[in-house]
């Protein structure tokens, strides 16, 4: 599980704070092991009532970048840092 601080980029307000992100993905195999962050190239897609996004992790995973959409919103810009 990883806990990343974010921001989003809208058109004309730059980059804004936003709500971290905590990831924990797993299957046969963990996407986002227990103690640490997602590998570097790994990509991250989601749907559902909360928004969607995709996002791909850089640094060994101590960054990504991407999109994002929340409900009642237009898309935009999401990044974030691995938070400590």
């Amino acid at each position: 599980m990883a806990t990343y601080n974010t921001e989003i980029h809208t058109g004309g307000g730059g980059w804004q704070d936003d709500a971290p992100l905590t990831l924990s993905i797993a299957n046969r195999s963990d996407v986002a092991p227990g103690d640490g962050a997602p590998a570097t190239g790994t990509t991250v897609t989601w749907n559902g009532d909360a928004g969607s996004g995709s996002v791909t992790f850089f640094d060994n995973g101590n960054s990504f970048q991407g999109t994002a959409q929340f409900p009642n919103e237009g898309p935009v810009g999401y990044r974030g840092t691995l938070a400590d």
